[in-house]
């Protein structure tokens, strides 16, 4: 089947959500299902990152790492799991999450004028330098790219190991979430989420040509569709999800619109979304304890794994250009 066609993972943004994709990389990785490219903005960069620079007998042991979805949540208490969830967001805007970023306010780290932000992501650096190994990421047989966006000119910014060596500051600055996490200056440039223009990083991957027939898997981690929202919570939640998934049915649109018509083109794009958010909280992106973090991981096993049914029963091979969105 891997000689078929070039299978290739689009990774979106989403923070403590991106457990998801770490649960979906989980069932093609028991499949045998290796992709050749993998595209990231943001959390998926960060996955990303760790998959590429793994050996492949590892990456699932160090996206555990990463997400620890077995971690304790004694901290919280018994309570319902709404509550549950309320006081984990509570946590992570006190204390942030370890080994990614921590509270950056006046008598803890100083503010300049290009880094003011609540959170640091310095050590965000440091758990990628001891986690992903960068020789194998800039050299192996799988292409990793991750995109960013400059905050002064606001240019999409691409960084593709076919063209250059990235490093652990080209991750944390695709992970840059305005106000809540600092810039990252790179050649002189202050550069930003990749989320912030295209938070599913389908451009890199519709603009290139190939004559080799493409399966595009492209992880989503916020749903377009979801039931009207019932107070206020679910309303400022609700408007974090359209504010993203609109930028992905726009640019799926456009990009089906530029290559429906051409015969030389067989690709196949599969939008797998996080779906059923109905347990989630309006904080849902920070939300890392480890009971919430187990379901994600599991939502997005699942899921891929009806993704690799349908694949495995021919319905999904490329032939000409279509999006197809699973159940």
């Amino acid at each position: 089947m891997a000689d078929e066609f070039d299978l290739v993972l689009a990774m979106s943004g989403g923070n403590a959500l991106g457990a998801f994709q770490a649960g979906a990389y989980q069932a093609l990785h028991e499949h045998d299902l290796m992709p050749r490219w993998i595209v990231g903005a943001s959390i998926g960069a960060i996955n990303g990152a760790i998959i590429v620079g793994s050996d492949a007998g590892s990456r699932i042991d160090a996206l555990r790492t990463l997400w620890r979805p077995d971690g304790d949540d004694a901290a919280l208490g018994p309570m319902l799991d709404t509550s549950r969830r309320a006081a984990a967001v509570a946590w992570t805007l006190i204390a942030g999450r370890p080994g990614m970023f921590g509270a950056s306010l006046p008598g803890f780290r100083s503010w300049d004028e290009h880094r003011i932000s609540l959170f640091e992501t310095d050590q965000l650096v440091t758990t990628l330098d001891r986690m992903v190994d960068f020789d194998r990421l800039n050299a192996g047989s799988c292409r990793f790219t991750a995109t960013a966006v400059d905050l002064a000119t606001g240019d999409d910014v691409v960084f593709d190991t076919r063209d250059m060596r990235i490093n652990a500051q080209h991750i944390r600055a695709s992970a840059a979430l305005p106000v809540t996490f600092p810039p990252v200056e790179i050649d002189g440039r202050w550069l930003v989420d990749g989320g912030m223009s295209a938070n599913l990083p389908l451009d890199p991957i519709m603009a290139e040509r190939t004559s080799r027939p493409r399966l595009v898997l492209a992880i989503d981690l916020l749903p377009l569709q979801q039931d009207l929202p019932r107070d206020m919570g679910e309303a400022a939640g609700r408007m974090q999800d359209l504010i993203f998934a609109a930028q992905s049915r726009r640019t799926i649109s456009r990009w089906q619109a530029v290559h429906e018509s051409d015969p030389d083109i067989d690709l196949t794009l599969v939008r797998l979304v996080y779906a059923d958010q109905s347990d989630e909280i309006a904080g849902k992106a920070l939300d890392f304890s480890g009971q919430t973090i187990a379901r994600r991981w599991d939502a997005g096993y699942r899921s891929m794994l009806r993704v690799v049914e349908r694949l495995e029963a021919g319905d999904l091979r490329p032939k000409g250009v279509r999006v197809v969105e699973p159940d």
